[in-house]
């Protein structure tokens, strides 16, 4: 008789398919057959060529045209005044091309008496794809090319960032399509480096969910020597440490983190300390940015005769308050009935700092996308924010074209609605917050944790047990160590 061979099992992964679980989507599956589709075919799982993760990258790829079509105006006709607030196409690579000497072969923090007002990477990468522009001199021609380059490398960059979010979202893979597909990104993208700073915090986050401590580490570090705010989710990391007793998860990671930022930082200011402590003494005495809180205040202050509010007083306001914001998120994290996931208050502080800090650029929101599609995969919340951010993205360009320029009336917006805008885009921000904090503290509603996953980000933290818990409203019954040490004894 013939010998057979029993079939070859492969591990099956149960994905969590948006059309079917978010109720949002399946209303909008009518069209191609319902939230299965007209050309499912239950019971095959082989995808053949079309896997999700290249669909997602297929998904981000049209995402980038259309955001560089959005750029067409000013690509034909160049970025100048005020027509670049008008047709909404406004980036900080032919500015700064033009303008800090990048056309005309100055490298940030290399080249003598330059000064850059942003961090020590950023300028590297600043100066590293002005080296790629072909020619010589600042002409229109160089300056497209320059602008082009950068969208091109973003759009790489942009990719990455879609692929450890699905990665780290596990069974969840297709929420990365909020960063695929995300509008924030679509509009604000290429306005500046940023997203080169969301890329690493990924792929820290990522590194981070695999155990992979120092390489977690490593590119949170980087991430922070091009823009600040990845720093900020070493405080997540701590909360859980705190909560969970593994303490070897936040020294570890951040003690690669300072490592790579110093790796970075150090030689540039023993080379030129001059120009490497320029960003940090800029973003000191700098006033109240565009559409931050205090901005906002003082606009309102000056039409109604109200004290204006100086560079000094906003440094510490606005400090204060972020450290009153952590202090209550990390409040929740310790007293929460369960502990929470590292996404979520990752999102929390990142939101906080964003809402507390004097300058909120356009480009600013896309700190927050790849954290809330992790945080709080939910359409209908991610639609409504993301439309708010849309509406304050047109206005805060309508009060510059007017600003700078006095330009044509009919383009410009009065002060009130902008002002309106940017207390709509808080009040958007505040609530997706409110709604991170009601999935921790009732964990019921987190629609992670409904299919079976404690905390796909969580690394060294996912499925350990809880050595620190207050319980507020039974002192008694709190988690502490010394507790467990003495019953253990």
């Amino acid at each position: 008789m013939q010998e057979t061979k029993p079939p070859e099992h492969r591990r099956r992964v149960r994905l969590v398919i948006p059309s079917r679980s978010d109720p949002l989507l399946r209303n909008f599956t009518e069209l191609i057959g319902g939230p299965l589709g007209h050309r499912s075919a239950p019971g095959v799982v082989a995808p053949g060529f079309f896997t999700v993760e290249r669909v997602l990258i297929l998904l981000t790829v049209l995402a980038s045209v259309i955001g560089i079509l959005l750029k067409s105006y000013c690509r034909t006709k160049g970025w100048e005044t005020p027509g670049q607030f008008y047709a909404t196409c406004y980036s900080d690579f032919p500015e700064l091309f033009k303008n800090r000497g990048l056309g005309d072969g100055a490298f940030p923090f290399i080249t003598p008496g330059t000064f850059f007002e942003y961090p020590v990477l950023m300028g590297f990468i600043a100066g590293a794809t002005a080296l790629l522009v072909p020619g010589e001199g600042v002409s229109a021609t160089r300056i497209l090319a320059y602008f082009d380059i950068n969208a091109a490398l973003i759009l790489a960059v942009w990719i990455v960032t879609v692929l450890a979010t699905a990665r780290m979202a596990r069974r969840r893979t297709w929420d990365a399509a909020m960063v695929a597909l995300a509008p924030g990104i679509i509009l604000a993208g290429t306005i500046n480096w940023d997203m080169w700073a969301v890329g690493l915090l990924a792929l820290g986050m990522y590194c981070f969910s695999r155990n992979k401590l120092v390489l977690a580490g490593i590119f949170i570090g980087l991430g922070t020597a091009t823009k600040l705010y990845p720093v900020l989710v070493l405080g997540a990391v701590l909360l859980l440490a705190l909560r969970t007793g593994r303490i070897r998860g936040i020294l570890v990671t951040a003690g690669a983190a300072a490592a790579a930022w110093l790796a970075v930082n150090l030689p540039v200011a023993a080379a030129n300390p001059e120009g490497w402590k320029y960003f940090y003494q800029f973003t000191e005495d700098r006033p109240a940015g565009y559409s931050s809180p205090w901005f906002a205040y003082n606009l309102v202050a000056g039409r109604l005769g109200w004290f204006p509010l100086q560079p000094e007083a906003i440094n510490t306001l606005a400090m204060n308050l972020f450290v009153l914001a952590c202090v209550l998120i990390g409040v929740l994290a310790l007293a929460a009935p369960r502990r929470p996931r590292l996404a979520q208050l990752a999102f929390l502080i990142v939101a906080a700092f964003i809402l507390t800090n004097k300058v909120y650029s356009p480009q600013f929101v896309i700190w927050l996308i790849p954290l809330l599609a992790l945080a709080r995969p939910r359409w209908r919340d991610f639609l409504v924010w993301q439309t708010f951010e849309a509406l304050h993205w047109a206005a805060v360009w309508m009060y510059l074209g007017q600003v700078t320029s006095g330009g044509v009336a009919q383009h410009n917006i009065d002060m009130p609605y902008y002002v309106l805008a940017v207390v709509f885009h808080m009040i958007a921000t505040g609530y997706l917050m409110a709604r991170v904090v009601w999935d921790i503290w009732d964990p019921t509603y987190d629609v992670v944790r409904r299919h079976g996953m404690d905390d796909p980000q969580g690394g060294p933290f996912e499925g350990v047990p809880d050595r620190l818990r207050v319980d507020l409203r039974r002192p008694s019954a709190s988690v502490l160590p010394w507790r467990r040490a003495a019953a253990d004894a």
